[in-house]
Parts: C-alpha cells; sequence; structure tokens
C-alpha cells in the first residue's frame, strides 16, 4: 500500500466514525446516478453528509467554499461539511472532463437541536420550526406574549436576525383594569377669645379702655360692647356678652368661641379595557382654558385637563400575570390659589396623581398609593404682661386650635376579559324613557319608568334595592 492510498484509507476510517456518532445521526446519503437530475442536499449547519457517486470523478468543486466544505473519501464518495447557512453548487467532473452532474447544496441551521432545546424550555407549546432560504420560521400558537419572546430568543441564538415569527398567541389577551380612588379630607378647628371695655364718667369723664385679643378691641367697637351688642365684625358661632356698673364706670365683657368641623369623601371608580401591549386613557372631566403669551402681544389659550384622568398599558405576559403600566390622577379646580394678571382671573388646580408599574394576577388587588397629610396648628395669643395676671389675665388671651387631616388611597384591580353579546349588557338609561305628554303634564312625571323583561337590563329590573341604603361615618 503506497503512503497516498494510507492517507485516503484513514480519511475514510475517520469518516466513517464521525458518521456513526449520535451528533450526526441525521446526516443523509445523496446517490448521483447517471442521466438522472440531481435532487438538493440539504445539509444542517456544522453537521456532514455524502455523496455517493455511481461514476467515478476525477475532478471536485464547490461554488462557495464559505458555505459548505468538501472532501474526496474514494473516487466515488464525496464529504460534505455545512459551515454557513446559505445556497452554493457542489460540481462532479468525469475522466474525460465531462460533467457528471451538479448538485446544489443548502446549508441550513440545525433545527434538530433547536427543536430539542425549544421543548425543554417551553414544554407543551404548539410550535412548529421550518427552515426557509437561509433562516427560521416560527408558526403556531403559544399561551403567552412571554413565552413568544423566549422562543423569539432562543431562535436568535441558531439564526441570528434570520428568524420569521408567525407565531399567534391565545388565551384571554384583554384587560379590564378597574380603578378605585379614595379620598378623605376631615379639618376640627377651635378658638376661643375674649375682650373687655371699661368707660365712665372717672378723670374727668375721659375714662375709656378697650382690652383684648379679638374684633371687639378696637375703638369702633367700644360702645356696641357697652352698649350690650355683638361687634359688627363678628363671625364666631357662639358670643356671649355681659356688663356691670361699678360705680361710674362701665363694664363690658365679650366671650367669643368658634369650633367648626368638615369632612368631604372624594370617591371615583373608573374602569377601562385596552388590548394587550395597547395604550388605553380615560378622562372624566373637562379642559380648563389658560391664555398663554405670544411673540408680539398676542393671547393664545392652551386647555389643560382636569377631572378623574388613567392611562395605562397592560401586558399578559403568562397564563394570568398581567404587568401594568399605570397613570392616574384626580385634578380639580383651586379657586382660593388663582391669579388675576392682565385683567384675567386663572384659578389654580388640585391635583393628586401617581405613576407606576406593577404585576399580578387576574383578580388581584394593589394599593398602588397612599397619601396621609396631617396638619396641625396650635396658637396662644395675649396682651402683653396683662395676659399674665392670674385669672384676670384669661380676659386678654385667647387660644386657637385647627387639624386637618388628609388621606388619598389609590387601589387598582386588572381582570381578563372576553367579548360578549350586546343584548346581555345593561346601559343606565334602559329602565328609562321620555314621558308620554299624558304623564307630563296630568301626572308632572318626567321620566317614565319601564322594567325591561329580558336581557342584562331585565337582570337589573328584577333587583329589590328597597331598605336601608348609604354610608354611616363614625367621627
Amino acid at each position: 500500500m503506497t503512503y497516498k492510498n494510507f492517507i485516503k484509507a484513514a480519511v475514510a476510517s475517520f469518516a466513517l466514525a464521525v458518521v456513526t456518532v449520535p451528533s450526526v445521526s441525521h446526516a443523509e446519503t445523496l446517490r448521483v446516478m447517471r442521466g438522472a437530475p440531481s435532487s438538493a442536499l440539504n445539509v444542517p449547519m456544522n453537521r456532514a453528509v455524502v455523496v455517493e457517486s455511481e461514476s467515478p470523478f476525477t475532478e471536485l468543486s464547490i461554488a462557495n467554499p464559505g458555505i459548505a466544505d468538501i472532501s474526496s473519501l474514494s473516487d466515488r464518495t464525496i464529504y460534505v461539511l455545512g459551515k454557513e447557512p446559505g445556497r452554493t453548487t457542489l460540481t462532479l467532473l468525469g475522466a474525460d472532463g465531462r460533467l457528471i452532474t451538479n448538485v446544489e447544496v443548502h446549508v441550513t441551521p440545525d433545527i434538530a437541536e433547536f427543536k430539542e432545546r425549544l421543548g425543554q424550555i417551553l414544554p407543551g407549546e404548539n410550535i412548529e420550526v421550518r427552515t426557509a432560504n437561509n433562516g427560521i420560521v416560527l408558526s403556531g400558537t403559544v399561551s403567552s406574549i412571554s413565552r413568544l419572546d423566549r422562543a423569539m430568543e432562543l431562535a436568535q441564538r441558531y439564526a441570528p436576525d434570520r428568524v420569521s415569527n408567525l407565531m399567534s398567541v391565545g388565551g384571554t389577551q384583554q384587560v379590564m383594569l378597574k380603578v378605585r380612588f379614595a379620598e378623605m379630607q376631615r379639618s376640627v378647628s377651635k378658638s376661643l377669645s375674649s375682650s373687655i371695655a371699661l368707660q365712665g364718667a372717672a378723670l374727668n369723664n375721659r375714662l375709656s379702655i378697650v382690652g383684648g385679643t379679638n374684633g371687639a378691641a378696637n375703638s369702633s367697637a367700644l360702645s356696641t360692647t357697652i352698649n350690650g351688642s355683638l361687634p359688627a365684625t363678628n363671625e364666631s358661632n357662639g358670643a356671649f356678652l355681659f356688663g356691670f356698673n361699678a360705680g361710674g364706670v362701665e363694664v363690658g365683657i365679650l366671650l367669643e368661641a368658634l369650633e367648626s368641623r368638615g369632612v368631604v369623601r372624594t370617591l371615583a371608580e373608573p374602569n377601562l379595557t385596552a388590548l394587550s401591549g395597547q395604550e388605553a386613557k380615560f378622562l372624566a372631566g373637562g379642559e380648563y382654558p389658560i391664555p398663554v403669551s405670544q411673540d408680539g402681544g398676542s393671547i393664545s389659550v392652551q386647555y389643560k385637563p382636569f377631572g378623574v384622568e388613567l392611562n395605562f398599558t397592560p401586558r399578559v405576559i403568562d397564563t394570568d400575570i398581567i404587568n401594568l403600566e399605570l397613570s392616574a390622577a384626580v385634578s380639580s379646580l383651586d379657586t382660593t390659589n388663582g391669579i388675576t394678571t392682565n385683567g384675567f382671573t386663572i384659578d389654580a388646580f388640585k391635583r393628586r396623581e401617581t405613576s407606576t408599574t406593577v404585576e399580578m394576577r387576574d383578580g388581584e388587588s394593589f394599593a398602588i398609593a397612599g397619601l396621609l397629610q396631617d396638619d396641625f396648628v396650635d396658637l396662644n395669643g395675649q396682651v402683653p404682661w396683662v395676659g399674665d395676671i392670674p385669672i384676670l389675665g384669661s380676659l386678654f388671651r385667647s387660644a386657637e386650635y385647627a387639624r386637618s387631616q388628609t388621606e388619598l388611597v389609590i387601589i387598582v384591580t386588572p381582570h381578563l376579559v372576553t367579548p360578549t353579546r350586546g343584548e346581555v349588557l345593561a346601559l343606565p338609561t334602559d329602565r328609562v324613557q321620555p314621558p308620554s305628554e299624558r304623564d307630563l303634564f296630568l301626572f308632572g312625571r318626567v321620566a317614565a319608568e319601564t322594567a325591561p323583561k329580558t336581557g342584562g337590563a331585565g337582570e337589573v329590573a328584577r333587583q329589590d334595592f328597597s331598605g336601608s341604603y348609604g354610608y354611616v361615618l363614625d367621627d
């Protein structure tokens, strides 16, 4: 055996050993028959196939060595190794230089390994994998967007920038968001003040003294206090005035007390439905015009929305897990802090808003915002030195107390929803109809109530709303 024949035998033995290992168990063998057209040769990337020719060949050539590499095992057997995805041509020539055949070689991504990894990472998903040209095509139905993204990310590992996504997402992909705004404002204020007035014939009828810490401590209030009248500027809820004579001196004492309490309850419950991945907006309120100065002295008008605002983008990332990008606000006009400029009166806005991203399951709730504001004011005023006199000093002393508490809570609850038939839904107007002339003129009815018999409106009409209702507030 010559040295050249020994090398060929060694190469053939090595190729046979490679073909028998499990990693290339999917390699195929193409037989080239004389006088018959050759079919295409599919070669997975980084895998090898064997081409057998019925006629012995003397020359081999590959059009693009970067796509596939070839080597001859014998004068009838060729070893083809896929290197990069693409198409190229393998040419076989006989001993007389005549063309035996051209074999079209398709090097495709190794989808066998990709399918195996896909089944391990995403078990139970109905995903079909095919090759197209030099890329991978994914089709079928997946259960969520997150699993679709995982499949695409894995496919990019095997065919970077050559992945076609024909998959669809099954299940419910529409989200209804229920948002509850609850705000409580409670204020308590108390004040107690006193004043004293003296007038008489002492000191040649020149005695005239007014003292105190409230509205009676001024010269115009002297005569009203002595005469038994409350000061005209008094705004207290309770005032007590009494006087007496001590010789030639008239004494008038005024005690004023104020106590006020207030409670405000604000509640809004907007509901909004959107498709997974799409933004939805909601506004229940209005738009306030604001003048804006422009170049040249002209005035334009811009509109600022106010009321209940809700913007959110839901994403169903798994079977019932919902990711929410949420922005919610409650605003109202505040006339007490407005400004007046150039003849325009512009009101201020009282606004409470939040912006966050949360993740929860269908039907679960999250308190995404809670604000407790507690303002406390305690003021004690008195006339210098006189207010420090025991007992009598209380007539020249006043005390004020004020406390304001505000609490705001925003709770969000997402639900996966599907459409339903229109006749199942009920509207608030289903039970009210315009009155007839007889009802309007004879009985004074502004609306004629009718009770639907079928559908969602009929279900609402059959409900009994009699009995106690309303809210109980414990202070």
